[in-house]
């Protein structure tokens, strides 16, 4: 499967942006979807995640009540809505696939490439 990441840009701080995540197959549709995103210097990290079902959804502590995951099944699409972002969310975001409901990132095998998201002060 291929995932195509896309929504990224330069926003001020307090702005918001959407995230959307398309895959090439529907096959996947039962994985958990997620984002992870990699600050120059830094190591890969969680970001937030969705059931396969939807019914669930996991968050890291830095987003919480400020971003939110979502999917579209019938368009195959994965969305992250950042709100209120703040100058330290500066990375490139992908998103990933899972067979797990997980933040682990090596539990992801599928992976999208980055959008770049830029938050200035």
């Amino acid at each position: 499967v291929q995932l195509q990441a896309s929504g990224g840009g330069l926003v001020q701080a307090g702005g918001s942006l959407r995230l959307s995540c398309a895959a090439s197959r529907r096959a996947f549709l039962t994985y958990t979807r997620g984002w992870f995103r990699q600050a120059p210097g830094k190591e890969r990290e969680f970001v937030a995640a969705i059931s396969g079902s939807g019914a669930s959804t996991s968050y890291a502590d830095f987003v919480k009540g400020r971003f939110t995951i979502s999917k579209d099944n019938a368009k195959n699409t994965l969305h992250l809505q950042m709100d209120s972002l703040k100058p330290e969310d500066t990375a490139a975001y992908y998103c990933a696939f899972s067979s797990t409901f997980t933040q682990r990132t090596r539990a992801y095998s599928y992976w999208g490439q980055g959008t770049l998201v830029t938050v200035s002060s």
